[in-house]
């Protein structure tokens, strides 16, 4: 039964993109823990926008007044935000502003293991602390046991901090796992297209028949890697997705974005690559005839033969191809990266005056 006449009012407010889709997934689900949890009605709407960053490269703390103006009827406002937030060295998990009744968690801190449940967890920790106190007995069962929450410095709420030695690892991980790769991989598709185009001619070149069952496989299997990175260098490079920090204050948050926008490309280049090799592979294996193929390199064909010339020809195929690719649109090159994305969001304090 409710305690109150007035149902409790929760804004989950998301950064467009991958935050937004964690907060619609967890929506029904929060909203359920949390009638269960504080035995009272409860509210829960989500609402997607995007906060501006500051000249410091974080979060405008400013703006989150905006949010509270926006939503004054509002018991409590909790943001999920793409943005890597840090204070003191260390990343900021979520931090708790009390007067405005708002709360910031960072997706990317909470690094790989960003489930729903854990994004609930903290969700409902932030929540009993933004209620009355009554509620506080309530919030030892969400405490986080490696994480713990100190004052702001500013008087007005509590930060939670990831674990030192760990944190900007976690995030860098977080915000890769932000940038989505494994979606990114379908917009280089102009890619794969030149790619497999340089790679088929594996299937018809004796030479390259000839030449993959010679080489060891760590020689191929560093050929592999190589054309790999070729890829990736190519596209930060030509598409000037490494970003250089203005000044010395802003290192650190450049070094998050570089080290995710990395990241990002070698797992969507390593997809592109597989696919690549296992078109190749099945070209091959209808394409080439084993006791030809036996004739010409003079030993015992199996299956690892196949996949030896794929593998170098779709190699062979990356490195030409790489040259020319690029994404296939301006629109996937904003998106895929922090840095990219973040760029939209900066302002000057010549804009604030």
């Amino acid at each position: 039964m409710s305690s109150s006449d007035t149902p409790i009012r929760v804004m989950l407010v998301a950064d467009p993109g991958v935050a937004a889709r964690r907060i619609k997934k967890i929506q029904e689900a929060f909203t359920a823990e949390a009638r269960e949890v504080l035995a009272d009605e409860v509210t829960v709407e989500i609402e997607t926008r995007s906060v501006r960053i500051g000249p410091d490269g974080n979060l405008d703390i400013k703006a989150m007044g905006e949010l509270d103006a926006d939503h004054l009827d509002a018991d409590a406002v909790l943001m999920l935000t793409e943005v890597p937030r840090h204070d003191e060295g260390r990343s900021v998990v979520a931090e708790i502003f009390a007067q405005s009744r708002t709360a910031i968690v960072s997706y990317p801190t909470l690094g790989v293991r960003s489930t729903k449940r854990r994004i609930r967890e903290i969700f409902m920790d932030c929540l009993l602390q933004l209620l009355p106190d009554s509620h506080g007995p309530l919030q030892q069962q969400y405490s986080q046991r490696w994480n713990h929450w100190r004052p702001n410095g500013t008087g007005d709420g509590h930060r939670l901090f990831a674990r030192s030695g760990t944190g900007d690892l976690r995030t860098i991980l977080g915000m890769t796992v932000a940038n989505a790769p494994f979606r990114t991989a379908p917009k280089l598709s102009g890619a794969l297209a030149g790619a497999s185009a340089v790679g088929a001619f594996g299937i018809f070149y004796y030479s390259i028949w000839q030449m993959a069952d010679a080489l060891s496989t760590a020689r191929l299997l560093s050929i592999g890697v190589a054309a790999v990175l070729s890829m990736v260098i190519w596209l930060i490079l030509t598409n000037r997705l490494w970003d250089r920090p203005t000044d010395h204050d802003l290192a650190r948050v450049v070094w998050l974005y570089n080290g995710s926008t990395v990241l990002t490309l070698l797992i969507a280049v390593s997809v592109l690559y597989a696919a690549l090799v296992v078109t190749i592979l099945i070209g091959a294996l209808i394409v080439i005839d084993p006791d030809f193929l036996a004739d010409l390199i003079g030993t015992e064909i199996s299956f690892i033969n196949y996949l030896d010339i794929a593998w170098l020809s779709a190699a062979m195929g990356v490195v030409a191809g790489a040259v020319g690719s690029t994404f296939d649109s301006s629109m996937d090159i904003r998106r895929i990266t922090h840095g990219q994305r973040e760029s939209q969001r900066w302002y000057s304090e010549d804009e604030l005056e």
